[in-house]
């Protein structure tokens, strides 16, 4: 959840080809992953940098394919489970709850559960850049929280807007604070942490029909 007027051509370029290096009290460098670039076909249409397209769209991918991997053996299930991990970002649990009690209100076809064997993990920590989310490229993400972006910005927002990423949502800087993955764009008085109707209907759509696409290339 970047601010948009602050992203430079030299930042946006780090972002997208080292997203996991130099976090500060960020991951550790045995948990820290190396972000890939592969993107989904079924991932949701970009209005951003183009080097943060790639990091968001191949942790899209990394999610799916690693839920596709689990639940192989019952693809016609009516909800796909996302398991995910807060245990790295202790600070953030209730953020984390209340933005998973958002999600699983307002989409039908995939549900967030926390537990073990997860598919992605929050972290947390300092870094100049905010909170975003990355992959390290071998089927598992995770989810990073800035404390002082969280400080500055409603950190339930925050948090739910970072796992739109999850769901395959990416950013829209430009859009209204009605809208969740306008993320920072509107400034640090919105305190929406809803998605809109049109952002609960593309998560949906994607995991109606992008894992059924994961089973067949996994």
């Amino acid at each position: 959840m970047r601010h948009p007027k602050v992203l430079t051509a030299s930042l946006a370029a780090t972002l997208g080809l080292g997203l996991a290096t130099a976090l500060g009290a960020a991951p550790t460098a045995s948990a820290a992953p190396t972000p890939a670039a592969a993107a989904p076909s079924g991932y949701a249409a970009y209005a951003g940098s183009a080097e943060e397209a790639k990091a968001n769209k191949a942790f899209f991918e990394a999610v799916v394919k690693s839920v596709a991997e689990k639940r192989a053996a019952n693809p016609g299930a009516a909800a796909v489970t996302v398991v995910y991990s807060a245990a790295n970002a202790p600070t953030f649990r209730t953020q984390i709850a209340r933005s998973t009690q958002i999600w699983n209100s307002s989409v039908v076809n995939v549900r967030l559960v926390e537990g073990s064997n997860p598919d992605f993990r929050y972290y947390e920590g300092n870094d100049s850049r905010g909170s975003y989310a990355s992959t390290d490229g071998h089927g598992r993400g995770y989810i990073f929280l800035d404390y002082r972006q969280n400080q500055q910005y409603n950190s339930t927002r925050v948090t739910a807007h970072e796992t739109g990423h999850v769901l395959g949502l990416p950013d829209h800087y430009s859009g209204p604070c009605s809208e969740l993955m306008s993320g920072g764009g509107p400034g640090t008085s919105c305190q929406n942490a809803q998605p809109n109707s049109q952002e609960r209907a593309r998560v949906d759509q994607l995991w109606r029909y992008g894992l059924a696409s994961a089973f067949k290339t996994s």
